[in-house]
């Protein structure tokens, strides 16, 4: 399969494979809920390996106070030096509010040469960052400036690199009506330096802006320069994930597991209320997991007899949501989803467990933390993610990681606490084992749109598949 974007410069070139995995027999309710586990798994054909940089605007926004210069005295002018040719970058420092670092003489945007990375690592050593006097205008203020400045730059990948010691944290106000004013214009990364930041904010900043959100000790250089580059192995900027459901089914929703995890808002095509529209950003090579979760009304379906509830649309392949409403026998057991489904849910649950525990820990309720660090403790050793249980030694002893078993140490450095809560809530899931998706199915033989293996009817024109 081919899936073209409209980018002015390089039209990308995907191969997109969509496979659906859930438990095929249900329980009849008013409200039930069906979950399945979307798997897509991307490849790159017809293209070069990198995005060419003149395809990519990127600023990095400084928001550290003067006291916290070090903290990019040396990576600033480094990662400004190792920029690709060609691409367009804007650097922003910060007083009260977000200030202009490079490009000089009032312009907006440089692209990179040899002496536009010479004259900006030596502009960023005079970086303006905030001192004594009125509080910055918060993180709300620096995304409005990202927002303002790239919609003068309409290329294939626009996105914010934000350095930040938490110091725009407080008062915070409005970051949230900004991000829904910034939903598909650009993309975020946050680096949090220094040990005085709240990550609240932060994942919420990273999560509405499909980014990360990251925790930086040291080698802030690298950690720049290495986010540019995954920014070239960008092919398709956005790509939205299409459910289109039939009436029985009243609420979607759709939440991605990796490689990074939080929900996605659904979006109602106009004219057209059964299909819901989930935009995706930075799409590369590689594969991405999401849970699906669909509510479906039974009163008026027949028991025992295969169902779509939905159809999956990337692109132009699909993938049909199909199961059938199963009264068991009550003394069988009844599993809740299909074994990656179970996965995925469990996961979800521990990272949950884990956060919960870390925040308690952070604020001095031992005995709450002790119990949710126990849970993810347990949810880990079933699941053998071992860097769970890593996250949990640094805090707790594990005596019996199987029984949920732990003790807090007696102290616990708080500094640690925020980094450990950002990378729980913005780090990898590790997906669960797959075999790779089936090979679309069947065309349409009225419009020739492919479907999946067991798609009932056409998606697009509805005809009956035969």
């Amino acid at each position: 399969m081919t899936y073209e974007t409209s980018s002015p410069i390089r039209p990308p070139h995907l191969d997109v494979r969509l496979h659906v995995d859930l438990d095929g027999e249900v329980r009849p309710h008013r409200s039930a809920k069906i979950e399945a586990h979307l798997r897509v798994d991307v490849a790159a054909t017809g293209a070069a390996a990198e995005l060419p940089a003149v395809e990519l605007a990127v600023i990095i926004a400084v928001d550290v106070a003067e006291t916290h210069r070090t903290a990019v005295r040396h990576a600033l002018p480094a990662a400004l030096r190792a920029l690709p040719d060609d691409i367009s970058f804007a650097v922003l420092g910060g007083g009260p509010e977000p200030a202009p670092c490079y490009p000089l003489r009032g312009g907006e945007w440089a692209v990179a040469d040899h002496d536009h990375r010479r004259r900006a690592a030596f502009a960023a050593s005079a970086l303006p960052l905030h001192r004594d006097g009125p509080r910055p205008a918060g993180y709300a203020a620096w995304v409005a400036r990202a927002r303002a400045l790239l919609a003068a730059r309409p290329l294939s990948v626009r996105h914010l690199l934000l350095i930040t010691d938490g110091s725009s944290a407080p008062g915070e106000s409005r970051l949230r009506q900004e991000l829904e004013a910034c939903a598909g214009q650009f993309t975020c990364d946050v680096f949090a330096v220094g040990t005085d930041w709240p990550p609240e904010p932060l994942l919420t900043l990273a999560e509405r802006l499909h980014g990360t959100a990251e925790f930086v000790e040291e080698g802030l250089g690298s950690a720049i320069t290495a986010a540019v580059r995954r920014l070239r192995r960008v092919h398709t900027p956005q790509l939205p994930i299409a459910v289109t459901v039939r009436p029985a089914v009243r609420q979607v929703s759709l939440n991605e597991k990796a490689p990074r995890p939080h929900r996605l808002g659904g979006l109602r095509e106009p004219g057209r209320p059964y299909i819901w529209l989930f935009p995706t950003y930075q799409w590369e090579p590689g594969s991405r997991d999401y849970l699906l979760t669909l509510v479906a009304d039974a009163d008026h379906d027949p028991q025992e007899t295969e169902l779509q509830f939905a159809m999956v649309s990337v692109g132009d392949v699909h993938a049909p949501v199909t199961a059938r409403w199963h009264r068991p026998d009550p003394a069988a057991p009844h599993g809740q989803g299909g074994d990656s489904v179970l996965s995925l849910n469990a996961g979800t649950a521990m990272r949950t467990a884990l956060r919960k525990g870390l925040l308690a820990l952070r604020e001095d309720r031992r005995e709450e933390a002790e119990r949710q660090l126990g849970r993810a403790a347990r949810l880990a050793a079933g699941l053998g993610t071992d860097w769970v249980l890593e996250e949990i030694r640094a805090v707790a002893v594990v005596e019996d990681a199987a029984g949920g078993e732990v003790r807090l140490r007696t102290a616990v450095d708080a500094d640690t606490l925020a980094p450990m809560i950002l990378r729980v809530g913005s780090g990898p899931v590790e997906p669960p084992a797959e075999a790779a998706g089936p090979p679309p199915g069947p065309r349409c033989a009225g419009c020739g749109t492919p479907a999946g293996g067991e798609a009932r009817y056409c998606i697009r024109c509805g005809e009956e598949l035969l």
